[in-house]
């Protein structure tokens, strides 16, 4: 008789992260259900190659039309499919739009995490649910930050990640669920969206490369950041919840570096001089700016046995070689197929 796959939920599943945990869950032998929101085009582009046809028997992957802001369609949806993991990766995530959309974020990023956890509550699932939680909650706190560092959000997007944080430990606290909190410091790839930092940079050397673009646009370059690879990230998420009792762990990879080494690691990749294409736009500024945010991984390398093998300025190239690949390939500007996966 074929033993039954454990079943996972996804929400976010067409992010960076989404696409690379499903990747992750599908090869450990998970039946994963992933939370689209209904759009008029379809953005399933990280995922469409390990998603199968309805058809296919042996199909393990299936998406479901529903939306954070939609209390009842989760408590339906749960109900129905009755997860043994929960991962809630769904938000509005770039920081410098929460500015822009502050109300928008707080309803998706800091009231989808409530909604969720009540509609497992309320379908009777016994599950383990993780949150995805950010190190923009630290904020203006002073680096190296970790599990214990007090709470200093700059941003409407930070703001609202750390109201996600408590309301996890207080259904913790409350329901004795199995939920935890990742605290993950930046952590990108070639799946990176485009309209972040260390992606327009990348996307501009391949395109300043080939001739295609003259100049890059950018804000503070002084920002100090603790970047990771995204693929090794979505390890320590599961291994998250495969842990004795629920805990709250940071990843990262302990080690700093500014926007602008960023930018000289990547251009110098391809033998460009990135001072002749870089130049200053103030609307990129942040109405508050988070200085840096550094971690210390140091409990999830003792207790999960977690800890990153790519650094920053190897994730540079990781980067730029894809985004190179992929303009040399019917000229796409996305990353998304196994062919650049690493």
């Amino acid at each position: 008789m074929t033993q039954s796959r454990p079943k996972a939920v996804i929400t976010g599943i067409t992010g960076q992260d989404g696409s690379y945990l499903a990747e992750l869950l599908l090869s450990k032998g998970y039946e994963v259900h992933g939370l689209l929101r209904r759009a008029s085009t379809f953005n399933t582009t990280r995922i469409d190659h390990i998603y199968e046809t309805s058809q296919d028997e042996e199909k393990h992957l299936y998406l479901h039309f529903a939306d954070l802001t939609d209390s009842s369609r989760l408590v339906t949806l749960l109900a129905e499919i009755n997860p043994v993991e929960v991962y809630n990766l769904a938000a509005q995530s770039h920081v410098r739009v929460s500015f822009e959309e502050p109300e928008y974020t707080g309803d998706t990023t800091g009231l989808g995490t409530i909604r969720m956890l009540e509609a497992i509550r309320q379908a009777g699932v016994n599950c383990r649910f993780y949150q995805a939680s950010s190190s923009e909650m630290f904020g203006a706190t002073p680096p190296p930050q970790n599990e214990n560092t007090p709470f200093h959000p700059r941003s409407p997007y930070g703001v609202a990640k750390v109201y996600s944080y408590w309301i996890t430990r207080n259904y913790r606290e409350a329901y004795d669920l199995f939920a935890v909190n990742g605290i993950l410091f930046n952590h990108e790839s070639p799946r990176r969206g485009g309209t972040f930092v260390t992606r327009k940079i990348t996307r501009a050397v391949a395109r300043i490369a080939a001739g295609q673009q003259d100049s890059l646009y950018l804000g503070n370059l002084d920002s100090v950041r603790d970047w990771g690879y995204a693929p090794e990230y979505v390890e320590g998420m599961w291994r998250m919840l495969q842990h004795d009792e629920p805990r709250d762990f940071v990843l990262a990879t302990g080690e700093a570096y500014t926007v602008k080494d960023f930018l000289q690691i990547a251009f110098e990749h391809k033998g460009l001089d990135w001072q002749k294409y870089v130049k200053f736009d103030e609307r990129y500024l942040r109405p508050s700016e988070v200085d840096a945010l550094i971690g210390d991984y140091s409990q999830a390398r003792d207790v999960l046995d977690w800890k990153p093998s790519v650094h920053t300025p190897e994730l540079a190239r990781i980067m730029v070689d894809a985004d190179v690949a992929a303009l040399e390939i019917e000229g796409r500007h996305y990353v998304d197929t196994p062919m650049f996966r690493r």
